[in-house]
C-alpha cells in the first residue's frame, strides 16, 4: 500500500483574510445563532414561568407514561435500525452477491418514505378490515376475530416496526461510508491473525465505525422522539403526542413547554451520550483508495443469505408502501386529483421551495462567515446554528409561536394605543412562522455541507482573489459559488424534502385553512380515509427519491470497489 504524503494548507485565519474581512461576517453569523437560539430559550423562560404551573399534575398524572413510552420506542426503534443498517451496510460493502450494486442505493430509498405515510399504509394492509386479514379468513373459513389471533399494527411494537423500517438508512448511509474509508489492509492482517470474518467484523471493523454509527444512531433517536403522525395514527402515547394534547385539546401552552422541555433534555442526554462513548478515542487508519475493496466470494446459500437480508428491509420500507400507494392513487385518482389537492401540492412546493432557499442563503453566510473568521468564537456560533436540527418539531413550534406572537401582541398593542388600529397576526399566523421554523430546523443540513465543501477549498483562492482586488462578498460570489454548486443543489434538494415531509411543527404553525401535502394527508387518515391519502403521499415520496440518489452516488464516488 502507498503511502499518501499530505500537505497541510495555511488556515482561513491568514492577515490576508482575517483583517480586510468586514466585521459584517461576524455580525451576521451572530445575529443568526442567536435566532436560531431563541425558540430554545423561549421554551425554556415559558417552562419555568408559565401562567398555569401544571408540572405536579404532569408529573403525578400522564408524565410518567410519556416517559415509560417514549424509552420504549426509543430502544426499540433503535436496536432494530442497528441490527438493519449494519447489517445492510457490511452486506453490500464487502459481500459479492446478485444484485449488490442495485442495492448500494436501493437500501436508502426508505428514506423517501415519512413515517407517517408507512404507517399509514401498513394499517389498511393489515387491520381487520385490509386485504391481509380478509384473505386469511377467506382461505382458513373464520367468521370473526374471535377465531384467530393477528398482532395488532395500532400498537407500540407496530410503531417501532414503522419507524425502524425507514429510519435505519441513517446508520446504513453513515456505516457504509465508514465501512469505505477502511483500509483494506486491516481487514487483512486480521485475517492473516487467524481471525474469522465475523470476528475481524466485530473487533476491527466496527469499533473503527462506531464513531460514524454513534452519530446514525442519535439521529435515530431524534426522529424518534420528533415523531407525530406514527404515534398519534397508533394511539401511542409519547412525549410528543403528550405535548400535542396538552397543547391543542387542553390550550395549555405553559404545559406543553414544561414538556418541550422535558424532550429537550432527552435531546441534551442523547447528544451528550454519543459524544462521551467516543471521548478518548483516536483511530487512525491508512487510506489509499486507489486500493480497491476485494469482495468476499461467497457459496450459492451464502449469496442468497445476503440478497435476503438486503430485499427484506427494502421490500418492506419502500417496495411495500411504494406499491400500494400507487395502485391506491391510481384507483381513487378521479376523487383524489381535485383543486384541494393541486392548492395543497402548490403550497408545499412554495413553501418548501421558500425555506430551502433561506436555509441555503443563511447557511452560506454561516459558513463563509467561519471561514473568514476561523476562531473560537465562530465555532461556537456554528455549534449554536445547529441547535434546530436536534429539536423536535413540536418542541420548535412551542419555541417559534412564542416570540412570534409575543410580537405580534406587542405590535398590535401599540397601534392600538397610538393610532387605534389593529394589526392583527403579522408573523405568528403566517406562512412566515412556518419559514422561520423550517428555516431553524434544517440550517444544520445546509451550513454543514456549505461548511463542508469550503474546507476543500485551498486558502490560496481566497488571498489569489483579494489580491486582485476583490471584497470577502465578490470572491464569495465570482471564486466560491460556482465551485460549491454541486454541494450547493444537494443541500437544497435535501432540506426541501425534509420541508415537504415535516409534520409536526406545520401542524402547530399554519396559517388557519392552510394546508400542505403532509398535513393533507395526515387529516385523510385522521378521518380514517387512507385511500384518498394515496396521491398527496405518493408525491412526497417521489419528492424525496432524487435527493436520495445524489447522497448515494456522493458515497460511492469516495472508493473505487472491485
Amino acid at each position: 500500500m502507498t503511502e499518501a504524503v499530505t500537505v497541510v494548507a495555511p488556515a482561513t485565519s491568514e492577515p490576508l483574510l482575517a483583517k480586510r474581512a468586514s466585521r459584517r461576517w461576524i455580525l451576521a453569523a451572530t445575529l443568526i445563532s442567536a435566532i436560531v437560539a431563541l425558540p430554545v430559550l423561549s421554551v425554556l423562560y415559558l417552562a419555568l414561568f408559565p401562567e398555569e404551573n401544571i408540572w405536579p399534575h404532569l408529573i403525578d398524572t400522564t408524565l410518567p407514561r410519556y416517559l415509560t413510552t417514549t424509552v420504549k420506542l426509543m430502544l426499540g426503534v433503535g436496536v432494530l435500525t442497528l441490527v438493519i443498517g449494519l447489517a445492510t451496510a457490511w452486506t453490500v460493502t464487502m459481500c459479492e452477491f446478485p444484485g449488490r450494486r442495485f442495492f448500494e442505493w436501493a437500501m436508502l430509498l426508505p428514506f423517501a418514505v415519512p413515517a407517517y405515510v408507512i404507517a399509514y399504509v401498513y394499517t389498511s394492509l393489515l387491520d381487520y378490515a385490509g386485504p391481509v386479514q380478509r384473505a386469511l379468513r377467506e382461505v382458513f373459513g373464520w367468521q370473526s376475530a374471535s377465531d384467530y389471533w393477528f398482532p395488532e399494527i395500532r400498537s407500540l411494537g407496530g410503531a417501532t416496526l414503522m419507524l425502524g423500517l425507514v429510519l435505519y438508512p441513517y446508520v446504513y448511509l453513515l456505516a457504509r461510508a465508514a465501512f469505505l474509508e477502511q483500509s483494506p489492509s486491516l481487514f487483512a492482517v486480521s485475517r492473516s491473525l487467524g481471525h474469522s470474518a465475523l470476528s475481524t467484523f466485530f473487533r476491527v471493523v466496527l469499533p473503527i465505525a462506531r464513531p460514524a454509527v454513534a452519530v446514525g444512531l442519535s439521529l435515530v433517536l431524534m426522529e424518534t422522539l420528533n415523531d407525530f403522525g406514527t404515534v398519534d395514527f397508533f394511539a401511542v402515547q409519547t412525549l410528543t403526542a403528550g405535548l400535542f394534547d396538552t397543547w391543542m385539546n387542553l390550550g395549555n401552552l405553559g404545559g406543553a413547554a414544561q414538556i418541550a422541555t422535558t424532550m429537550l433534555a432527552f435531546v441534551v442526554i442523547l447528544v451528550t451520550l454519543e459524544r462521551y462513548s467516543r471521548r478518548k478515542q483516536k483511530q487512525y487508519a491508512a487510506r489509499d483508495n486507489r486500493e480497491p475493496i476485494q469482495h468476499f466470494n461467497l457459496s450459492r446459500p451464502r449469496q442468497a443469505i445476503c440478497l435476503a437480508v438486503c430485499l427484506i428491509p427494502f421490500t418492506l420500507g419502500f417496495v411495500v408502501p411504494a406499491a400500494t400507494l400507487g395502485l391506491y392513487a391510481w384507483e381513487y385518482f378521479g376523487e383524489s386529483w381535485n383543486p384541494d389537492f393541486v392548492e395543497n401540492t402548490l403550497n408545499s412546493l412554495l413553501l418548501s421551495g421558500t425555506a430551502a432557499l433561506t436555509t441555503l442563503a443563511v447557511g452560506v453566510v454561516l459558513a463563509y462567515s467561519r471561514r473568514l473568521h476561523d476562531t473560537r468564537g465562530m465555532q461556537v456560533l456554528m455549534r449554536l446554528s445547529g441547535l434546530g436540527y436536534a429539536m423536535p418539531g413540536a418542541v420548535l413550534a412551542v419555541g417559534v409561536i412564542v416570540p412570534l406572537a409575543g410580537f405580534d401582541n406587542w405590535l398590535d398593542g401599540a397601534l392600538r394605543r397610538t393610532v387605534g388600529v389593529s394589526s392583527g397576526l403579522l408573523l405568528s399566523g403566517t406562512t412566515f412562522a412556518l419559514v422561520f421554523a423550517y428555516t431553524v430546523r434544517f440550517l444544520a443540513v445546509s451550513a454543514g455541507s456549505v461548511e463542508s465543501a469550503l474546507q476543500k477549498v485551498t486558502p490560496s483562492m481566497d488571498m489569489a482573489s483579494r489580491s486582485l482586488g476583490d471584497t470577502p462578498v465578490r470572491t464569495l460570489v465570482r471564486v466560491h459559488l460556482p465551485m460549491l454548486r454541486g454541494t450547493l443543489l444537494t443541500a437544497a434538494l435535501v432540506v426541501f424534502v425534509d420541508c415537504m415531509k415535516e409534520l409536526p411543527a406545520t401542524l402547530i404553525l399554519r396559517p388557519f385553512n392552510f394546508e400542505t401535502l403532509a398535513t393533507y394527508v395526515y387529516q385523510f387518515a385522521s378521518d380514517e380515509r387512507l385511500f384518498h391519502s394515496a396521491l398527496p403521499s405518493l408525491i412526497i415520496v417521489l419528492a424525496g427519491i432524487v435527493p436520495i440518489i445524489l447522497m448515494s452516488r456522493s458515497i460511492a464516488n469516495t472508493r473505487s470497489i472491485a
